[in-house]
């Protein structure tokens, strides 16, 4: 659990209802760096189930690299010139997910680099995602925005908790 002494809750939000769009706002920059925790069940398991703009920008700004395994098989995606970060699905319509994503020198005059982890139960077969993201702008980030594409949603109970970190 995160170490009270450095990290402190900045914002938290569970959907009461199915949603396709979280967005976090008001981040100060006071922190050295940020991270998120999303805790979610999916209405389509074939689609890419977490992606994110930053301070609503839609311009092709990102890019992602990740690799994903479960215990059968195993894929590696990298994205360039997107116009959001994403990540795969490795829930179900009953499992929940768990990401947690750091945001490193959010605030600072640089781009933007990001590395997250989605882990999911599959019914105990297992499965994992480890990614880098970033996002080619030097403005600091002061929102941040889940969402899932398309006409898709998450089921309700999607829970997003955004920590600042004191001194990383």
């Amino acid at each position: 659990m995160a170490d009270t002494a450095t990290y402190d809750k900045i914002a938290t939000t569970t959907t009461l209802s199915s949603s396709s769009l979280i967005t976090l706002s008001s981040i100060p920059a006071t922190y050295t760096d940020l991270k998120l925790i999303v805790t979610n069940i999916v209405g389509n398991p074939n689609q890419p189930a977490f992606s994110m703009r930053i301070n609503g920008d839609t311009g092709t700004n990102y890019s992602t690299s990740f690799f994903a395994g479960t215990g059968s098989t195993a894929s590696v995606t990298n994205a360039t010139s997107q116009n959001y970060l994403y990540g795969f699905n490795l829930g179900s319509t009953s499992i929940p997910s768990f990401w947690s994503v750091d945001f490193f020198s959010y605030a600072g005059s640089t781009y933007k680099t990001l590395l997250w982890t989605n882990s999911a139960d599959l019914n105990g077969g297992g499965g994992v995602e480890k990614g880098v993201g970033l996002w080619r702008s030097t403005a600091a980030i002061t929102s941040l925005s889940v969402y899932y594409p398309g006409a898709n949603s998450y089921n309700a109970g999607l829970t997003a908790t955004l920590y600042g970190i004191k001194a990383a």
